[in-house]
């Protein structure tokens, strides 16, 4: 073999390692890999017996790494799925996949969110499944008569918050209810001190495009203390978060994103502004009207959760205001603006006031509410 074949032959592989690399494409590996990342990809062809039910589409695991010992391996791998007829893009969770060598074959043997990645609610244990007209309802360690009571109230709201949010939106809601306060932590990655006494909150991303796989996350003991009213208006918030998602940005101010949430769940109900504002009201009374509109750092939880009430409340006032004055459409249309235009622009063009303006209506309108 002359001696430039033979560079040729030493190169060659290693040009070719290159250029898949660079394609994306792993370079070649052992033998014993490519198997476990094959009964990884054998296993991973069907969802979980415990998943029975749920309208899972594209399920896939994606193979990133493998590290083996022995015997065993793990592989760390990106899940993609959707919940079909409710979600309009894939949701990702990553996932490490226990992998042991049996009888001569490699075998899956666990699976379980990575490190650091947020779990998914089947590894809290079996999913029950309940449809509603307008939701998806999914629990552990709930009966099924509790289940079938939420599906109820997310029914109620979603077409709630379609006559309030005439944006375009799935008009459809994912409900998970996990068994415990602690439990649902879990699934958000924060501190369950974070969430005691709320009912639900919403996951998701702002301004995702297309709309992200939004969940609504039931707090089981902060739901139980609910009256049905209460139940009411907190589903239907938390679904108006899920509507209005999209039209959600950064440049969104928190109070109006919600206090626009606060109006929606009201909207159409008795409830007065004495009855829904308490906190506010007793403020005003006390001559501590706000000198400005809620900022960011009010909705912080775990502080004064009187001052959180009165942000809250105020922000559900000023929507309220806007929506009285100038009307609906005004209130939907300052939204809008306000995710895609500079704050100053979005206010002038909507309600044809400038930012200080609007603060001095809000103000003049909680003097005349709680005198």
């Amino acid at each position: 073999m002359s001696p430039l074949r033979r560079s040729l032959l030493r190169v060659l592989p290693l040009l070719l390692s290159a250029l898949l690399a660079g394609c994306g494409v792993p370079a070649p590996r052992d033998a014993a890999e490519r198997d476990v990342r094959q009964a990884v990809a054998d296993w991973a062809r069907t969802p979980p017996a415990q998943l029975a039910g749920i309208p899972l589409e594209g399920w896939a695991y994606e193979v990133a790494a493998v590290r083996r010992s022995g015997g065993e391996a793990t592989a760390r791998a990106e899940l993609r799925y959707r919940l079909g007829g409710y979600d309009a893009a894939a949701a990702g969770s990553a996932r490490e996949v226990r992998v042991a060598r049996e009888d001569g074959r490699w075998r899956v043997t666990g699976d379980r969110a990575a490190p650091g990645a947020l779990p998914q609610l089947w590894d809290q244990g079996p999913v029950e499944v309940v449809r509603g007209a307008h939701s998806l309802v999914l629990g552990v360690g709930q009966d099924a008569g509790t289940l079938s009571a939420i599906a109820a109230e997310a029914d109620r709201a979603v077409p709630a918050v379609s006559g309030a949010w005439p944006g375009p939106w799935a008009g459809r809601a994912v409900v998970l209810v996990p068994g415990s306060l602690e439990r649902m932590a879990e699934l958000l990655g924060r501190p369950a001190a974070e969430y005691r006494g709320m009912g639900a909150v919403t996951t998701g991303r702002v301004g995702a495009a297309p709309a992200p796989a939004d969940r609504v996350v039931v707090n089981p003991e902060g739901w139980a203390q609910l009256s049905t009213a209460g139940r009411r208006v907190v589903l239907t918030h938390e679904v108006t978060h899920v509507a209005t998602r999209a039209a959600t940005t950064a440049t969104t101010p928190l109070w109006l994103s919600e206090g626009f949430a606060d109006w929606a769940a009201y909207r159409g109900t008795p409830a007065t502004p004495e009855q829904a504002a308490p906190a506010l009201a007793g403020a005003v009374r006390r001559g501590e009207v706000p000198h400005e509109l809620p900022g960011p750092e009010d909705f912080a939880f775990g502080g004064d959760p009187e001052a959180l009430a009165r942000a809250y409340e105020g922000a559900w006032m000023a929507c309220r205001m806007v929506a009285g004055r100038r009307g609906e459409a005004a209130l939907v249309d300052l939204y809008g603006r306000a995710g895609r235009e500079p704050w100053p622009v979005a206010v002038r063009e909507a309600l044809g006031v400038d930012p200080e303006g609007l603060t001095k209506d809000w103000q003049e309108d909680l003097r005349e509410q709680f005198r």
